[in-house]
């Protein structure tokens, strides 16, 4: 139904007013009583062969939703009956921002991609508190977190351990962005010494914590290898919990979509089919390099449960979707956990 109905008539909205039209849609359905049970019946799947133990929680699936979908902590309680193992939230800022000019996000059926540059849009970190506050689910959520667009690299700490102290009771555990291609300047603080003292910083303020919650860095997949080589070696040195591989990419090879209509969508970063590959070569790279020294969130064009086990084959612990979830539909998330389930225990 989703792609025969549901899909047609969202994709026949301009990209940013679909995602609104689909929010407002599943708040106001989850609304009528018995609706959350039977979306639950429908799409959820439970079985505790599919629990995952990492950076010491307990996740009751390795598929979880991937941030940009829920950026202002607005439907995760909704969300969480598709049969999400977790789903973050976010990138979220200490100021709330416009982000981008629109048209930001942009279709590409033929390679079942997306170009984004939204750029940040959120309405601050506090309004998502307020949210969270009002949690009815157990679902773990990640915060995912980011600096302002007018905060300088140079005071970028200071943003991200505001964010950091707001989230701290209301998330189980934290991704620092600062891998989107969509805010000036933001990549540079993933070169290592920027990125050193950030991580430093907020390990430091999580080890004051009674119980501290877990760190993970969510990186681009456009970094070169010694470049990889650096954040194998800086999680080793500031200790936090694990990586995510990985963010859109500012890369436009191998795309079957017009050369034209990629130059007319021009910036912006690229997400779904065309990433697979690189994020997976991504994880491969980084658990070979240590070891497998630290968890890894594997994120980037997955669609099916072959693309998902080819992930935790190179080394991912768990697995996050956006696009495929927008081109598959809710349906996908069961599919990918039985195919795991299948390649894990051949049944």
């Amino acid at each position: 139904m989703y792609k025969s109905v549901i899909r047609p008539l969202l994709f026949s909205k301009p990209a940013e007013n679909a995602h609104y039209f689909t929010f407002g849609w599943i708040k106001r359905l989850f609304k009528v009583p018995g609706v959350s049970s039977i979306a639950k019946s429908i799409y959820d799947f439970e079985d505790k062969r599919l629990e995952v133990e990492a950076f010491g929680l307990k996740f009751k699936n390795p598929v979880g939703l991937a941030a940009g979908f829920d950026k202002d902590a607005k439907l995760f309680d909704e969300l969480s009956a598709f049969g999400f193992g977790f789903i973050e939230i976010g990138t979220l800022t200490p100021k709330g921002q416009e982000g981008n000019p629109k048209p930001r996000l942009f279709r590409l059926p033929q390679d079942q991609s997306m170009i984004n540059r939204m750029g940040f849009n959120n309405q601050g970190v506090e309004e998502a508190v307020e949210r969270l506050k009002r949690k009815k689910t157990n679902v773990l959520i990640g915060g995912n977190i980011g600096k302002n667009k007018v905060t300088p690299n140079e005071e970028a700490v200071n943003d991200y351990i505001l964010s950091f102290e707001a989230l701290f009771p209301h998330v189980d555990y934290f991704v620092v962005n600062v891998s989107s291609p969509n805010t000036p300047n933001l990549r540079a603080l993933q070169e290592k010494e920027p990125l050193k003292l950030l991580l430093m910083t907020l390990e430091a303020a999580n080890r004051l914590k009674q119980i501290r919650k877990p760190i993970l860095l969510k990186i681009a997949p456009d970094l070169t290898p010694e470049q990889l080589d650096d954040i194998v070696e800086i999680v080793e040195e500031t200790k936090i919990d694990g990586i995510i591989a990985t963010n859109t990419t500012i890369s436009r090879e191998g795309l079957v979509t017009e050369k034209s209509e990629i130059e007319k969508i021009g910036a912006g970063g690229l997400s779904g089919k065309s990433v697979r590959n690189r994020s997976t070569e991504v994880i491969r790279y980084l658990h070979q390099k240590s070891n497998g020294a630290f968890p890894i969130i594997g994120v980037g064009g997955i669609n099916t449960g072959e693309d998902a086990i080819e992930k935790l084959k190179a080394g991912a612990t768990l697995v996050q979707v956006y696009t495929g979830f927008i081109y598959e539909g809710p349906a996908m998330i069961k599919k990918i956990n039985k195919a795991i389930l299948k390649w894990k225990f051949g049944k």
